[in-house]
């Protein structure tokens, strides 16, 4: 791993000419990465610097702001995020390393940039979180990155957050009793996580993710109120709400001209349900969506007579049905020829050591190939990197899903990533290029 700064810049505050990476900078052998950071760089004013500069040069500010990002750190990841964003990655040994960087952007953009021959002031929303690794997993630091740039945007000022803290205890009771009122409140709401044809190099479908956000606790993650759904039995109707949320917001894709496949997660505990089956089924029937169902292969194994005539019923009236996390599980080739399955979703924990391990390639391409004797599509997520992305176009999987193409994002964002028809023309050129160390940029 790379080692980052630890010396005397970072220790006395004075962060005027830091730069991450610099050899001058870097401390002994022991400062060694052991956190990782991610942090969104936003142009807040940028409807004004259009109507400065033009709509055709307003679509490159974002290269000019990567320059600078360059000039001052180095070694940080880039990635685009549409045309007024950037979120950056790097490794350090501690939140003192986020906290430098950031103020070193800070005053980075504290003076203009030369556009064209003309200054222009820049403002910018900083923000950044940190954990150390293995502590904190991919979705929470994305979540928590987003409601930090937020706060950033709407309060403008740097917003840090570490992620090593202690995470306030959830009473589970109190958070059933909430759950209960959270839909009639308006808490809920849902994002959109693309999936791309690798061969077509389109979009055509998407998952749809639930996601709370409490009055006083702010965001609940999924992994501590679908549980407390479950124990509490309002999964049913958070469930159904999704539907119905799905129904409507696929109306707005199809009047902008983007007809997906949306899916839904569907918990284990509901495919036993008779009385849930008909009434889901009626809905997404009733609405007229093209709405699939996701089911985890272990959520069959409860009661898997019940769960597998159930699924037959969705799928005779023309739902698709995909396997979530394949092989994360107690993956079972005598389940998996009984589920009337169109797609299979192979687990992110495979893909995303696709290009540093011997094994997982193995396993990917075995299971692609055993899904495609099956006739089913393969999806494969946590797709990060544009290697993992051509090794699995080489293997013949046919959809891919990760933070190379998007991360969860609403639906208006969901629109304008469409529209922007970034997924590949983007993906191959501008996403491709930004994921370079930042030092390739002095180069370009």
């Amino acid at each position: 791993m790379r080692r980052l700064l630890a010396g005397s810049a970072a220790a006395s505050g004075d962060t005027a000419g830091l730069a991450l990476g610099e050899p001058a900078e870097l401390a002994a052998d022991d400062a060694v990465a052991v956190w990782q950071f991610f942090c969104s760089v936003e142009i807040i004013n940028f409807a004004q610097l259009r109507r400065h500069v033009g709509t055709a040069r307003a679509d490159g500010l974002v290269m000019d702001v990567a320059s600078r990002i360059a000039a001052r750190l180095p070694d940080v990841r880039l990635s685009a995020i549409g045309r007024t964003a950037l979120e950056l990655a790097f490794d350090g040994g501690g939140i003192g390393d986020l906290n430098s960087a950031l103020s070193s952007l800070s005053s980075a953009f504290a003076s203009p940039l030369d556009i064209d021959g003309e200054h222009y002031r820049f403002d910018i929303a900083l923000s950044g979180v940190g954990a150390p690794f293995a502590q904190v997993d991919s979705v929470r630091l994305a979540e928590e990155l987003e409601e930090a740039a937020e706060l950033a945007r709407t309060e403008q000022r740097i917003v840090v957050r570490d992620l090593s803290e202690a995470a306030p205890a959830f009473d589970r009771l109190t958070l059933i009793r909430d759950l209960a009122t959270a839909l009639q409140n308006g808490e809920m709401f849902l994002q959109y996580q693309p999936k791309v044809h690798v061969r077509r190099q389109k979009v055509t479908s998407a998952e749809a993710l639930i996601r709370w956000h409490h009055p006083t606790r702010g965001l609940v993650l999924p992994g501590d109120f679908i549980p407390a759904a479950e124990e509490s039995r309002e999964i049913a109707a958070l469930t159904l709400w999704t539907l119905d949320q799905v129904v409507a917001d696929q109306e707005r894709l199809r009047a902008a001209g983007h007809d997906l496949d949306i899916f839904v997660n569907i918990s284990g505990r509901l495919l036993g349900d008779a009385a849930f089956i008909a009434e889901a089924s009626e809905r997404v029937q009733a609405g007229g969506g093209r709405i699939g169902f996701e089911i985890t292969e272990t959520s069959v194994i409860r009661d898997p007579d019940t769960a597998i005539a159930h699924l037959r019923q969705v799928a005779d009236i023309g739902i698709p049905i995909a396997i979530d996390d394949y092989g994360a599980g107690l993956s079972s080739l005598a389940y998996l020829k009984q589920l009337p399955a169109r797609e299979l979703k192979i687990d992110k924990m495979f893909v995303m050591q696709l290009t540093s391990s011997n094994r997982d390639p193995l396993i990917v391409r075995s299971t692609i190939d055993l899904a495609h004797a099956l006739e089913m599509e393969v999806t494969a997520e946590g797709v990060e990197t544009q290697a993992a992305l051509a090794l699995l176009s080489v293997m013949g999987c046919d959809m891919v899903q990760g933070f190379l193409i998007s991360r969860p994002v609403s639906l208006e964002a969901l629109l304008q990533f469409l529209d922007d028809n970034h997924y590949f023309t983007g993906a191959e050129v501008a996403r491709g290029s930004f994921n370079q160390p930042a030092s390739f940029w002095k180069r370009a």
